[in-house]
């Protein structure tokens, strides 16, 4: 998706300067922020295709400025790629817990952050394309066109990457699929190892569609694979 406006925003100038450089070669429209106060303006006033947001910000940090946009009718749909200086596994949860689509750990390869951003910006354009109107497994029904997953007539709140994951593994009812493929299909690349990704979904998609997140009756864990639909 070329052409596609994208906002970065990190508070060191050179880090930015760096992306700004090369994905304008690379044929991207760039806007750029330094805090997270200017980050929320400059997504109201551009209205970009994607966000490369760092989680250190002042004003107001990433964590708080993702949550915000996911948040907005408006803005809740815009792709986020989160860069973070911090190794801890939970920042890297928590961002996607909050509805992020990928996360670059700093020092990072500018290769590689901008194959990130190709493989996001693909499945965001992908995510538009028509679908099977309505899945229905047991008391969940999934309206791919609404984009709204309901039980027994009650609207449940999904991520939309929680709401993939769901509709993949409903398309594939019986079907078990690798937690590699679930990967790639749904977040667009082999994340290499990063299989806690799906397991983070899987855990907040059970809370949500189970009536005991403890005894699944939907989405069965196959031990040392992955997971299916019953």
């Amino acid at each position: 998706m070329k052409y596609a406006k994208i906002l970065v925003v990190d508070d060191e100038e050179h880090i930015v300067e760096l992306i700004n450089f090369n994905l304008e070669k690379h044929g991207y429209k760039v806007v750029t922020a330094f805090n997270g106060k200017d980050a929320f303006k400059k997504v109201k006033e551009e209205s970009p295709d994607l966000i490369v947001l760092d989680l250190m910000l002042p004003e107001i940090d990433g964590i708080d400025v993702c949550k915000m946009l996911k948040k907005d009718s408006d803005t809740e749909k815009i792709p986020i790629i989160m860069l973070t200086a911090r190794s801890e596994e939970t920042d890297k949860v928590l961002g996607l817990e909050l509805g992020a689509d990928d996360y670059v750990t700093k020092p990072f390869s500018v290769k590689e952050l901008i194959a990130r951003i190709k493989a996001v910006l693909r499945r965001s354009s992908d995510a538009n394309k028509k679908e099977q109107p309505v899945i229905k497994i047991g008391d969940i029904v999934i309206d791919t066109e609404k984009h709204e997953v309901t039980k027994k007539d009650q609207v449940l709140e999904l991520t939309l990457k929680e709401f993939e994951v769901l509709k993949l593994l409903a398309s594939n009812r019986g079907k078990v699929l690798s937690r590699d493929f679930l990967l790639d299909e749904v977040w667009g690349y082999d994340y290499y190892g990063e299989t806690r990704t799906v397991d983070v979904h899987i855990r907040h998609l059970r809370r949500k569609i189970e009536d005991n997140d403890k005894d699944p009756k939907y989405i069965e864990t196959i031990r040392g694979v992955g997971y299916k639909m019953r």
